[in-house]
């Protein structure tokens, strides 16, 4: 029987750090994972495969953002109530996420298929890449029960304090798909259609061996299938926890949506050095990311078993490891970003744009080291309402004024308009730094036990 880490207790740096780093990873592998899937088929399929593959594949990363954030309230939830020592009551949460869950992936499956054609009208895809493009789009939605089986096991095993399973289901994952890519695109020549059958293939196989690892290990806490139903009250609270997150996610994205226009209005140059930026800046923020998930987790065993002192000590613990890491990371993106945007493109002025626009990001790594422990642990304490609020306010009300602001400040300089996004982090972290007072001034006047 598998037993879940208990955060409560003992050392706090090097266990987050331990609980992190396989995060992490598994991070980077998903990122690397559609990575492939357009390297293939760029180097073995037509341009239009090309089109198909990048539209298609950011289209199924805004769904897969809802989910995630979705699953954020079973990932809450499951940590409070094994933090309070209820474990006879974690079978009916986990039981409730796989039939809410089960529902959600049955309406985006229906969605995605049959609104294929629309999803590529409103994405502007090429003429000739449409065919290719509603082949990926399909294969891809009828993949999406998968998907989200991924995610919920996810934030189960996250729950319970276990980072380093769905390391293994990803990488299990990332080698399926590569030698899916091989043999579908490069040996058969599907194209698109390929890349969409060897990723789907590639989650189903994660997917089965979550199953196997739950079924030989167990969880640790009483579970049967007994307890796959709608539990009112525990589908209410997972998506009034999760739903917050779900919408700040996708609404975020749609700001940098709404970024990356202004900057293709500057130019050729500029819309290709941004995108090559871009690229690696989807990997530089992987390490505050997985910092921000390891805190939620933390703190949301802790404030179950109503340690709220430790989970104070564990958010500044949090941004001291992601801090760490940022230093380092800022310096090689501010000093160093033309070698860095050098491993995408061979074209100097594009080269030198994107290093531009990464100097402003080397400053937003910094930031984000404080801002998303922060977002972690509001997670954790179950603020997921706050943590939407102050996302929407950096993203609408400063990241994307500000970035238009600077695009018409001449001479034009991407670096200015690329401080749109630490000007934002820096509100943000001055919201949470609010609330965050505001929150321990409420705990010291709660009666003793109450979170």
């Amino acid at each position: 029987m598998h037993r879940s880490n208990d955060f409560t207790q003992g050392d706090i740096f090097l266990p987050l750090l331990r609980f992190s780093l396989p995060i992490l990873a598994a991070l980077i592998l998903q990122t690397a994972y559609g990575a492939v899937d357009l390297w293939m088929v760029g180097r073995f399929a037509t341009a239009a495969d090309v089109s198909a593959v990048s539209t298609g594949s950011q289209l199924m990363h805004t769904i897969t953002c809802v989910v995630t954030g979705l699953t954020m309230g079973t990932t809450v939830m499951l940590g409070q109530t094994l933090g309070q020592g209820k474990g006879e009551e974690a079978g009916s949460i986990i039981g409730s996420s796989i039939a809410l869950f089960s529902l959600i992936a049955a309406l985006l499956t229906a969605f995605t298929i049959l609104g294929a054609g629309w999803l590529a009208r409103i994405t502007q895809v090429p003429e000739e890449a449409i065919p290719p493009s509603l082949s990926y789009i399909r294969m891809c939605g009828a993949g999406l029960c998968f998907i989200t089986a991924y995610n919920v096991f996810g934030s189960i095993f996250r729950g319970m304090g276990d980072s380093k399973t769905p390391l293994m289901t990803v990488a299990i994952a990332c080698a399926v798909n590569v030698a899916g890519d091989y043999l579908l695109v490069a040996v058969l020549g599907l194209g698109a259609l390929g890349a969409a059958i060897a990723t789907v293939c590639a989650q189903g196989v994660s997917v089965a061996v979550s199953l196997l690892v739950v079924s030989r290990r167990g969880l640790g806490f009483p579970f049967s299938p007994r307890d796959i139903r709608f539990h009112r009250v525990k589908v209410g609270r997972i998506l009034r926890l999760g739903t917050p997150v779900a919408l700040q996610d996708g609404l975020v994205s749609i700001s940098f949506l709404v970024i990356l226009s202004i900057v293709n209005s500057l130019g050729l140059v500029a819309s290709a050095g941004v995108g090559v930026a871009e690229k690696l800046c989807g990997f530089i923020m992987l390490v505050p990311s997985a910092f921000s998930q390891s805190v939620t987790t933390f703190v949301a065993q802790n404030v179950g078993a109503g340690r709220l002192d430790r989970a104070r000590k564990c958010l500044g613990q949090g941004i001291l490891a992601s801090l760490c890491f940022g230093v380092v990371i800022g310096y090689l993106s501010f000093f160093h970003g033309s070698v860095l945007a050098g491993l995408f493109n061979g074209d100097p002025a594009i080269v030198s744009a994107a290093a531009d626009y990464l100097r402003a990001y080397a400053i937003d790594v910094l930031m984000t080291s404080f801002l998303f422990p922060f977002i972690g642990y509001f997670n954790g304490r179950g603020s997921t309402g706050f943590v939407m609020v102050q996302g929407l306010v950096g993203a609408f009300c400063i990241r994307i004024p500000v970035s238009f602001f600077m695009s018409r400040l001449l001479p034009v300089s991407l670096f200015r308009v690329g401080l749109a996004t630490p000007c934002s982090s820096l509100a943000q972290i001055l919201l949470c730094g609010g609330y965050f007072l505001w929150l321990r001034s409420k705990d010291k006047k709660a009666p003793a036990g109450q979170a």
